[in-house]
């Protein structure tokens, strides 16, 4: 079990996690947002296969007015099928291979870990399937990754879109520890 507490809003994300070798890993989690502007509650199930991508994803959203559920697999051939409740659509995606959900920092974890970046100085521009909380839109996202240190029992990646920056501290697994000014593990 992970926990990460929000450094701003009172956010709490539990994750239960399984990891597998270099890349792969198993999550269930919950995030659970509580502050005046944001109060909403999120449940995932993600599964990341052994080169490191994302093969499905199962997310479940909650506010006072609404539920809203979202399902995210990607095909043999790198399309997505995304279904959230009306049947599948297709999407190609720009060849994502890699989803972030927005608050969720576990999910800052995968690209990561699926590129090396701790543990190996690397940099890397790449199409993310992006999921809005709690609306459950999506979108494809520019991000970079770019490890900023290496270190034996922690290493920093830096991590941009738009004009969004922060350098992310990681465990030598390459699960976050702590992200600046989002959350941190406790």
């Amino acid at each position: 079990m992970v926990t990460w507490q929000g450094y701003r809003e009172p956010r709490l994300e539990q994750v239960r996690l399984l990891l597998s070798d270099q890349r792969r890993l198993r999550a269930s989690g919950r995030l659970v947002t509580a502050g005046p502007d944001e109060a909403f509650s999120a449940s995932f199930e993600v599964g990341v296969g052994e080169e490191g991508t994302v093969k499905r994803l199962l997310l479940r959203s909650a506010t006072v007015e609404e539920e809203k559920q979202i399902s995210l697999s990607r095909t043999a051939d790198g399309a997505w099928l995304v279904d959230s409740g009306k049947g599948s659509e297709r999407a190609e995606f720009d060849g994502a291979m890699d989803v972030d959900v927005q608050f969720v920092v576990l999910f800052n974890s995968i690209p990561i870990r699926r590129l090396g970046l701790h543990r190996e100085a690397g940099e890397h521009v790449l199409p993310v399937v992006r999921v809005s909380l709690p609306d459950l839109s999506v979108r494809v996202v520019e991000q970079t990754y770019r490890t900023v240190s290496v270190g034996e029992e922690t290493s920093v990646v830096n991590f941009s879109s738009g004009e969004f920056s922060a350098d992310v501290v990681v465990d030598g697994a390459g699960i976050v520890l702590d992200y600046p000014e989002v959350s941190h593990r406790i």
